[in-house]
This record gives C-alpha cells, sequence and structure tokens, in this order.
C-alpha cells in the first residue's frame, strides 16, 4: 500500500509540474497602451477599453486590433499572439522535465505565448500608415531598456560575475 501512494503522489506532481509555462506565466497577460498625447480612448476588437496610458489582463491566445481616437485622428494597431523568449525557455523546460503532458497543456492554455506589440503605442504625430511600425519600435525599444535594467541590476548584485574578457 504505501508503494502504491507514492507512485500515486510523484504521477500526480509530475503531472501538476508538467506544464510549466502554463503554472509560472499563466494564461494570461498585462498589455500596456500608450499614447502621445496621452489620454487617447482606446478599444480593442475584443470590446475592451480604457484611456492611455492603461493596462488591460488579456487572455495570451487571444490576437486582436487596438484602436485609438485622440479627437478626430485614430490610429489602428494589430497585436499578434506569438510565443515569445518566456514561452521558449518554459516550452524547453516542458522537453526536458514535462514531456508530452506539459506541452499539450501549455499548447492548449497559450501559456507559452506572449503579445506583439506590448506595450502597444500610438504615436498620433505620426500618419495611421506608420502606426504599426512604429509601434513595433517602441515595443522594442522598451523591452531591450526593460533587459538592459535587468543585466545591470544582476551585475549590481553579483559583482564580478560577468563575463570575462
Amino acid at each position: 500500500m504505501p508503494r502504491f501512494v507514492v507512485s500515486a503522489a510523484l504521477t500526480c506532481a509530475t503531472l501538476f509540474l508538467s506544464a510549466c509555462a502554463t503554472v509560472t506565466r499563466g494564461n494570461s497577460e498585462d498589455v500596456v497602451f500608450t499614447s502621445d498625447p496621452t489620454g487617447a480612448q482606446m478599444t480593442t476588437s475584443m470590446g475592451v477599453g480604457c484611456t492611455t496610458p492603461c493596462t488591460i489582463d488579456i487572455k495570451r491566445r487571444k490576437a486582436f486590433s487596438a484602436v485609438f481616437q485622440q479627437g478626430s485622428e485614430t490610429r489602428t494597431i494589430a497585436v499578434a499572439s506569438k510565443i515569445g523568449s518566456g514561452g521558449v525557455a518554459t516550452g524547453a523546460a516542458n522537453v526536458i522535465a514535462g514531456g508530452v503532458v506539459g506541452i499539450a497543456v501549455d499548447a492548449s492554455t497559450g501559456a507559452t505565448l506572449e503579445h506583439m506589440p506590448n506595450p502597444v503605442h500610438a504615436d498620433f504625430s505620426k500618419p495611421q500608415s506608420q502606426a504599426q511600425v512604429i509601434a513595433e519600435a517602441h515595443a522594442k525599444k522598451i523591452m531591450q531598456a526593460k533587459a538592459k535594467a535587468t543585466a545591470e541590476a544582476n551585475k549590481a548584485k553579483n559583482p564580478g560575475q560577468g563575463p570575462t574578457s
């Protein structure tokens, strides 16, 4: 009997922990909406809206468009749902630890996906024809700045632990 209990407990733990991305990242994420100038009315194709700057929790599997309105001007930006860097890392962990069950759970929940661009930024000083490119460049710039800040913070926590020349 004790052998059965241990085996059952291990099986349950393996199944529960096998979906790494679902456990660590969840099936939704905060999507940030900004505009220049601030105060634009933003509505998604899902019917959810807010006044910029704002943040909305959106299911990772949902691709959508965001329509920003400032006076009589509008900017429309497509937001895709793609496998991001965090999803790749947890997907790799599933291959090692979670196996087929973990991969299937994460794929069905969308936990390996990220919204891109995020933040979603509308610049009303530029024409609509440039809105998508500007939004993607803005998101890339923000992500690079966050990565740099994280690297610097880690370096400050662990001086002398960086790569050697």
